[in-house]
C-alpha cells in the first residue's frame, strides 16, 4: 500500500506515535490575519520565489521551485496575510532504500512576522500531510550558521544527522536534519 515494503508500518498503525512528536495542532497568528492553504495556482509561485529569495542564502532558478511544488503541490504550504504570501514550506516525498522519505526544500517566513509560531505551524501542516501518505522519515539541511533554523527545528523533534562540509555555494556548511517517527519498523534496529 502507498509502496510500502513488508514489515514497515503505514501511517495508521504509527499515528499514535505521531501524537508524541511535538507538533503544534493549533493554526498560529490566526488573531493576526494569517490563513493558510495548500498550493493550487501557478500566479502563487511568483510570491513563493519572491519570499524564499529573500531569505535562503542559497540562490534557486524557476526550474526548482517548479520541480517540487507542481510534481508535490500537495506538501507545499502556504501562509496568507491581507492577500499575500507570508510563509511557506515546500516539501517532497519519494522512496529512499526502503524506505518513504520526506524532504523538506525550503521553509520561509516574512520577517514582520516571525515569532507568531508561523514556522513551526507550517513545519507542523507539511509533516502531518507527509504522514498521510506513508512518509517514514524526513530530512532537510540547512546551514550550521543558521542558530534560528537549528533551535526550530530541533524543538519539532530534528536531530542533527551529520554535518555536510562546504555544502553550500558560499563555502558554508550544512547540518542534514532527520526526523524518526517511534513506531516504524526502521526505529528499533
Amino acid at each position: 500500500e502507498k509502496g510500502l515494503k513488508d514489515g514497515h508500518k503505514g501511517v495508521d498503525e504509527a499515528d499514535d506515535a505521531d501524537e508524541r512528536l511535538p507538533l503544534p495542532t493549533e493554526e498560529a497568528a490566526v488573531g493576526d490575519g494569517v490563513t493558510y492553504k495548500i498550493y493550487t495556482r501557478e500566479e502563487e509561485i511568483a510570491e513563493i520565489v519572491g519570499l524564499i529569495d529573500k531569505d535562503l542564502s542559497e540562490p534557486y532558478s524557476i526550474f526548482t521551485y517548479r520541480y517540487f511544488i507542481y510534481n508535490w503541490p500537495q506538501h507545499t504550504h502556504i501562509a496568507v496575510h491581507e492577500g499575500k504570501v507570508a510563509g511557506v514550506i515546500v516539501c517532497k516525498l519519494d522512496r529512499h532504500r526502503d524506505y518513504n522519505r520526506g524532504y523538506i526544500a525550503m521553509l520561509a517566513v516574512d520577517t514582520k512576522l516571525r515569532g507568531k509560531g508561523i514556522g513551526s505551524c507550517l513545519i507542523s501542516k507539511a509533516i502531518r500531510s507527509l504522514r498521510e501518505e506513508a512518509c517514514e522519515e524526513v530530512v532537510l539541511e540547512t546551514e550550521c550558521s543558521n542558530k534560528g533554523a537549528m533551535k526550530l527545528y530541533e524543538a519539532m523533534g530534528f536531530f542533527r544527522d551529520k554535518r555536510l562540509l562546504r555544502y553550500y555555494l558560499n563555502g558554508g556548511d550544512a547540518f542534514r536534519l532527520k526526523l524518526w517517527f517511534p513506531g516504524v519498523s526502521y526505529y528499533y534496529t
